[in-house]
């Protein structure tokens, strides 16, 4: 197993990008940033763009091509993605990029073995502490040491990985269309008011009434009322004054946290559990973050708000959707769970939010099922990484 450690110069060229920030435009192409980097992948969402003409600067050093392998060289060392095809993108402040010699190495093995625990190590040998980031001297990465072994053997490992990865993937995508038909469902309902009416035609075009609101200034039906969320969520206990990355591996009560979609820890705090027997949303203090969770107990980790609607007055699914449409941008950086709780939403007849919760159960069912079988996959594909790339399992 020694001989398949290599260097990366040995199997990659190395380059990085200007060290300066172009003036970002709404469209372009991507300028890729260390934000984009998210967990092997690469997430154009959060990717700023830059005029054609800045383009063409940025791109004299080097031009990201598929299969190129882009990390961080600084603050978020260890993030790395491939390159997919036919983006347009150039490389922004403390990122680089391995231009795989693909005689050597196959990209997709590339970016496992780079995620793997023994380059990791490697990266964390090789980190130069600075006074504002820790950094990575690219001069230096070609001298890196990592495993390489025959490229068969390589193609074998990256299917395995990738397999797991494009079902993630997958899962994901499901997961977004079948979110967003239960939104389309909801605006069309509870926005536009076309609810099925009791001969099931649509509310508003088919001349239902609406009544003035003066709170919201525009119209809603009649029947209807406006209420703040703080009048419709029950009373919980306040987040965890502890930082995630402090909770604890065991303990009685599980604790969510608003960047996961999972549980992120456990806590013995006493009277910390919340029982929760409807689907209840997870709230992001600072980031604005909304999800809706199916967990029966929780607790929010620090800066993480749970919120479970009174049924009395708002149907479950509903009420997430509400949520998820207030908009609290222009509080900047701010604890935002007060400004939430006073924030107005229409509350329609709780006959008709319950139906609207029947309607759309089973897409939110299918979400579940399909997050919980990611975490599955997840976890086997984070259990086996180490074990195939330190060459302790192989593929037959």
């Amino acid at each position: 197993m020694c001989d398949d450690f290599t260097t990366i110069s040995a199997v990659a060229d190395i380059f990085d990008g200007p060290h300066a920030t172009p003036n970002k435009t709404d469209d372009g192409p991507f300028f890729l940033n260390i934000a984009s980097l998210q967990n092997g992948r690469l997430v154009l969402a959060d990717s700023a763009h830059l005029s054609d003409e800045d383009f063409v600067r940025w791109t004299r050093r080097v031009t990201p091509s598929e299969n190129d392998l882009l990390f961080s060289y600084e603050t978020r060392l260890g993030e790395a993605a491939l390159m997919p095809a036919g983006i347009r993108a150039c490389l922004g402040r403390r990122m680089g990029l391995l231009r795989p010699k693909l005689g050597k190495v196959d990209p997709e093995f590339l970016l496992y073995s780079y995620l793997g625990p023994h380059f990791q190590q490697e990266i964390v040998a090789n980190t130069i502490t600075g006074a504002t980031v820790d950094r990575i001297p690219v001069s230096e990465i070609g001298k890196f040491k990592i495993r390489i072994p025959e490229l068969a053997e390589q193609q074998k490992i990256a299917a395995v990985l990738s397999a797991l990865d494009a079902k993630i993937d997958l899962n994901q995508r499901i997961n977004a269309e079948l979110e967003a038909l239960a939104k389309t469902i909801y605006d069309y309902w509870f926005v536009q008011f076309d609810f099925p009416d009791a001969h099931g035609r649509p509310y508003k075009s088919s001349g239902g009434a609406v009544v003035w609101n003066d709170t919201l200034k525009r119209e809603i039906p009649a029947g209807w009322c406006v209420l703040t969320i703080g009048d419709v969520i029950l009373k919980q206990p306040k987040a965890l004054k502890v930082p995630t990355s402090s909770v604890q591996t065991n303990g009685s009560t599980p604790v969510i946290d608003q960047s996961t979609d999972f549980i992120c820890g456990y806590t013995d705090e006493a009277d910390a559990k919340i029982e929760i027997e409807t689907p209840h949303v997870v709230f992001g203090d600072h980031t604005r973050i909304v999800k809706l969770v199916c967990f029966d107990y929780a607790r929010g980790a620090d800066g993480t708000q749970v919120l479970v609607p009174n049924t009395e007055l708002v149907a479950p699914f509903a009420f997430f959707q509400s949520i998820a449409r207030v908009d609290l941008s222009n509080y900047g950086y701010a604890r935002h769970f007060k400004f939430l709780k006073s924030a107005h939403i229409v509350v329609p007849e709780i006959c008709l939010a319950n139906g609207y919760d029947e309607v759309v159960r089973p897409l939110f069912t299918s979400v579940e099922g399909n997050r919980r079988q990611n975490r599955e996959l997840t976890h086997l594909r984070d259990w086996l990484l180490p074990l195939l790339m330190n060459g302790q399992v192989r593929v037959a």
